[in-house]
């Protein structure tokens, strides 16, 4: 049996769970959403918890029993207090403003760069440096904040671009003058 898969999953009181076959649904006060079982996994509410099980050792079924418990996890945080990644931008002239759904980017390039936010995400910049992004579905949040990092990687000897918060970059250090 898989270590993280074995464990039961408790379910707060304020989250409805129904599960129909190969279906997961789960309805809490940040939003809704479901998850598709694969074959071999199941799912079954006990009381105030969710316990995964698997009908076979296969190497595949192993290893979708703890991924599944995991999944099932980030859902049931996502709808009761939901997930946040934050992204900073270091540079000097580099920013970052928001128009609705759109985050406009200033990034030392000859133009500026504009990105659209998926509607499930709530996006906010409290400073032109420092962009938050909040919503129920971890693997989206995830997705967005890494599009986002990729449009200017922290460079390896100013260590100048976007990067999440908290993320160290190792720098270079550069040229060396020798005589």
């Amino acid at each position: 049996m898989s270590r993280k898969g074995k464990i039961p999953i408790v379910v707060p009181k304020e989250v409805k769970v129904a599960v129909d076959g190969s279906q997961v649904h789960l309805e809490g006060p940040k939003g809704k959403m479901s998850l598709s079982m694969p074959c071999g996994i199941k799912v079954e509410q006990k009381d105030n918890q969710l316990v995964v099980t698997r009908a076979n050792d296969t190497k595949q079924g192993r290893a979708n029993h703890g991924t599944i418990r995991a999944l099932l996890v980030n859902m049931v945080t996502g709808v009761t207090t939901g997930h946040k990644k934050e992204v900073e931008i270091q540079g000097i002239g580099y920013r970052a403003q928001l128009q609705g759904n759109t985050i406009i980017f200033t990034l030392g390039l000859s133009h500026q760069v504009e990105f659209v936010v998926p509607k499930e995400l709530k996006v906010a910049v409290p400073k032109p440096t420092s962009i938050v992004l909040e919503g129920i579905n971890k693997p989206l949040i995830g997705q967005v904040a890494s599009k986002i990092r990729d449009l200017k990687r922290p460079e390896p000897y100013k260590g100048k671009g976007i990067r999440y918060l908290g993320e160290i970059v190792k720098t270079k250090q550069g040229k060396s003058v020798t005589k």
